[in-house]
């Protein structure tokens, strides 16, 4: 490891420091309420909030979707919680 790499996460972000483009983490269980930017925003729909986490069918396996409601014109849509650490889409806050 070089000496200008850092291994610490940024404080707040979840990002590694000098991270890569799907260095972000994640709890899917602490997604609820949280607030998300897409980077391409369609029909006037950039800002969303997480309304809903879709719990499996079998409790034991893990949560595989979310559901984003946009700010703007409240459409409710389902998307996989993996998709939001895509940085060329999605952007936290």
């Amino acid at each position: 490891m070089n000496k200008t790499e850092k291994t610490s996460i940024a404080p707040g972000t979840g990002v590694k420091a000098f991270g890569s483009q799907t260095g972000r983490r994640l709890n899917p269980k602490k997604l609820l309420l949280s607030k998300w930017t897409t980077v391409t925003p369609h029909d006037k729909e950039k800002h969303f909030i997480v309304t809903g986490v879709i719990e499996p069918e079998p409790p034991a396996t893990r949560i595989e979707r979310v559901e984003l409601e946009a700010v703007y014109s409240r459409r409710v849509f389902s998307l996989s919680w993996r998709d939001l650490t895509d940085r060329k889409q999605w952007v936290q806050g």
